[in-house]
């Protein structure tokens, strides 16, 4: 287990992407490896109320499982307020985090939120408004931990100290859209971080897919609704990516997911990448990257490989 920042909490390495349940994985299949992830020594889930095809999907299906298999004190559950496809509740207006909260609570069959996050910024929502609706809801002991995600850089600095000026509860945990093959987080997100001490967990942490290796050129696009995305890295320098994953990939016996997910895990202020599976075949890489520290040569090499 790894600190998550300054929250006081202990989560397993990997976070278990919750945004396929409902999605490209069916209800029993995302039971099978939630169990799997649990089994493995995982505690630590994500999702959000706008997953997916159908507004809070992703959360019922979370809370039946945790309902049926019990532990609840033993999981951290983490979850959003602010997108998804209802226009009415695509905002972070103090009603809609209060009562979109409460229906998260509802679907997942939980009594507090263990981290919750501000999905998208709302830049036409006044930020104190935003803010202090969820410091409600931590002092109301509705929620345990507030994150962050989407954020330019200067609204994020701008919600940190208007949180801490106010006394307010404050974001201690990021989510930034970070991996291999995007890495703008290096230059925009990461010194605020490091300012304010911000856990962080990527999402995309695996680029779409493309990170596993099976986005390759000439190979055909897998059966993915995510293939266009993750195929257009190729265009981008992917190659070169996908070619230093294997190198250490085979060096270690390991799967270029692992490795891409220990080289976020080797990056300051890392706590767990976030990653996704369909189905308990594609978890059991992702495992792998809980126990695979990367030397400093090889996380040279794969700095390196993106252009």
């Amino acid at each position: 287990m790894r600190p998550l920042g300054r929250t006081g909490l202990e989560v397993f390495p990997v976070c278990l992407g919750g945004n396929v349940f409902g999605w490209t994985a069916d209800e029993p299949t995302s039971h099978e490896v939630l169990d799997r992830y649990v089994a493995a020594g995982g505690n630590f889930v994500d999702t959000a109320n706008s997953y997916l095809v159908e507004h809070g999907a992703s959360e019922s299906i979370i809370g039946r499982w945790l309902a049926a298999r019990g532990g609840r004190e033993d999981l951290v559950i983490a979850t959003k307020v602010g997108a998804g496809g209802d226009e009415d509740l695509r905002n972070l207006r103090a009603e809609t985090i209060h009562s979109e909260a409460r229906a998260s609570l509802s679907r997942l069959q939980v009594e507090r939120i263990d981290l919750y996050y501000a999905h998208f910024d709302d830049e036409a929502t006044p930020l104190e408004e935003s803010l202090r609706a969820f410091d409600e809801l931590v002092r109301d002991g509705l929620v345990a931990h507030l994150g962050a995600s989407n954020y330019t850089p200067a609204r994020l600095a701008e919600a940190l100290e208007l949180q801490r000026s106010l006394g307010l509860a404050e974001f201690t945990v990021l989510q930034p859209h970070y991996n291999l093959v995007e890495r703008d987080f290096e230059r925009t997100l990461a010194p605020l971080a490091d300012e304010w001490d911000l856990a962080v967990l990527p999402y995309f942490a695996l680029a779409s897919g493309f990170l596993t290796g099976k986005y390759r050129a000439g190979s055909g696009q897998p059966d993915s609704p995510r293939a266009s995305r993750a195929g257009a890295y190729l265009e981008q320098g992917g190659a070169a990516v996908l070619e230093a994953l294997d190198e250490v990939a085979g060096e270690r016996e390991a799967t270029p997911a692992a490795v891409a997910l220990a080289w976020l895990l080797a990056k300051p202020h890392v706590a767990a990448p976030i990653a996704s599976a369909r189905s308990v075949e594609q978890l059991e890489p992702l495992l792998q990257a809980a126990t695979l520290e990367l030397s400093a040569q090889e996380i040279a090499l794969l700095d390196g490989a993106h252009r």
